[in-house]
């Protein structure tokens, strides 16, 4: 049950081997923060997250990053808007992802390093691209020379000499920028200053970094030269990941990542996302309308992370039915441990691995190995819910089961750990308030009463009594082998 991915880098399906064994070293190119984060962003956030859990359940330690972007254009516009600073901009949607992100029941990462907190990083592997000659100054301005990397391109498979002919006619000859560059396709590693901007200073003058040397740095000062996997999404191939390899193996002479991982896009009603066509939806407003958290999960991972999802009402309508079974399945060993002898109260027998059923578990790895298939992980998960549902029926209306306990929990704790590999956790009901409800004491002197009615074949008086347990939330079951209830 080898862990095979498919590599951006050379597009196929391969054996995943870490440079150091039993260790992953996972970097995720988050947020750039000057909104709200979207649907686009809760898809990538809910992959990557599932990756690390998969990962630490089949036994690595992994060592997760996720960076923000807290410098750039967007941010610094929107503090222009607002009479505000970047940095007050950027505080604030740090703080709202760390709220949406907690509300999808995604883990933090092991550190979440930020552009502006890199900043000695970044002017360091500049000055190394300058002295390697990959890089060069242009009035206050530093420019990586493209052409001087000759495996440019190697991730997106894009040939320079191909994007030069369909960029001849969109370039701006009079723009200051293009005039400082030795080439039309070198890009910013350093831009100098402009009136009004946040700038740091550095050997080139005052300025601030541009994007793609950002991400470069924090790999290099959080995980090393060579990581094992570098996630973001598929709108990132080109050209930021492109260029990211193109600084950092410039300057180490080593693969920046073995594994090159991207995560489809999201559609919403078959178009892409955006304002300007009104289907932009954050993820706070998709919860605030009371979408159940985990049915965005389980909406997300019920297509291949690799391709893109279409966002509708049908589909969310579905993935809240889905989760509704797998909820039920969860809460199974809450509601009927007591019951089959489990323990005292609800809980106290807790979920451990040495009970957990290995067919079912190899299983579930089995198709999880093909590239992170969580869709065919969702079936193990849906067959083992269904069962316990159908398990639980029994009890109610039977009051027993021919399954013995033993393997029931032994289901149910399956069911719970392999659902908690994805995320998936259902939160434990409170108990009926019975305060100013009828005791247990109460109720069964009522079917009693009702009992002695029916001998009497004084079935207004039995129906009676049924249809007010009935309005207390009380269900009566009749069987041969007497009546049972229920709190509904």
């Amino acid at each position: 049950m080898t862990l095979t991915l498919y590599n951006t880098l050379t597009r196929r399906q391969e054996p995943f081997e870490t440079v150091e064994a039993g260790k992953v070293k996972m970097y995720y190119c988050g947020v750039t923060v000057y909104d709200y984060c979207h649907l686009g962003h809760a898809r990538a956030c809910i992959v990557w997250d599932v990756v690390r859990r998969y990962l630490q359940f089949i036994g690595y330690e992994v060592r997760y990053i996720q960076n923000f972007t807290d410098i750039d254009d967007k941010i610094l516009n929107r503090a222009c808007v607002e009479h505000s600073s970047m940095e007050a901009v950027a505080d604030r949607f740090i703080k709202a992802y760390f709220e949406d992100m907690a509300r999808l029941g995604i883990k933090e990462a092991d550190e979440y390093p930020r552009a502006t907190h890199t900043m000695n990083g970044i002017q360091r592997l500049i000055h190394e691209l300058e002295n390697k000659g990959f890089a060069y100054p242009a009035d206050g301005d530093v420019y990586y020379e493209v052409r001087q990397f000759a495996e440019y391109g190697k991730l997106s498979g894009r040939k320079l000499e191909d994007m030069q002919a369909g960029k001849s006619d969109r370039v701006n000859v009079e723009d200051p920028e293009y005039q400082k560059k030795k080439d039309p396709f070198d890009f910013a590693l350093w831009k100098a200053a402009k009136p009004g901007e946040p700038a740091w200073e550095s050997p080139w003058g005052a300025g601030r970094p541009g994007w793609h040397i950002e991400c470069s740095a924090m790999v290099r000062d959080r995980l090393g030269d060579t990581i094992d996997i570098h996630a973001g999404g598929a709108d990132l191939i080109f050209p930021h990941h492109e260029n990211e390899i193109a600084q950092s193996e410039a300057v180490t002479g080593k693969p920046l990542a073995r594994y090159w991982l991207h995560n489809g896009m999201v559609k919403v009603d078959g178009e892409k996302m955006s304002k300007s066509l009104g289907n932009f939806t954050t993820i706070r407003e998709l919860l605030d309308r009371g979408v159940d958290p985990m049915a965005v999960r389980l909406f997300v991972l019920t297509a291949q992370y690799r391709t893109p999802i279409d966002f509708t009402d049908e589909a969310i309508a579905g993935a809240t039915n889905g989760w509704h079974t797998i909820k039920e399945g969860l809460l199974f060993g809450y509601q009927y441990g007591k019951k089959l002898g489990w323990g005292v109260g609800s809980g106290e027998w807790g979920v451990g691995t040495a009970s957990l059923l290995p067919e079912i578990v190899e299983r579930f790895q089995e198709v999880v190995n093909n590239d992170f298939n969580f869709p065919g992980g969702l079936t193990v998960l849906f067959e083992l819910a269904k069962e316990l549902i159908r398990e639980g029926n029994i009890i109610v209306h039977e009051g027993k089961t021919e399954t013995s306990p033993d393997e029931l929990q032994r289901q149910w704790q399956t069911l719970v750990t392999l659902a908690g590999v994805l995320g998936l956790e259902a939160e434990i009901e409170a108990e009926p308030d019975k305060s100013n409800g009828l005791s247990d004491a109460e109720i069964e002197a009522k079917i009693q009463q009702r009992q002695e009615a029916r001998i009497a074949k004084n079935f207004a008086e039995s129906d009676r009594i049924r249809d007010e347990l009935q309005a207390e939330g009380i269900t009566l079951i009749d069987s041969r082998d007497g009546t049972r209830w229920h709190r509904n």
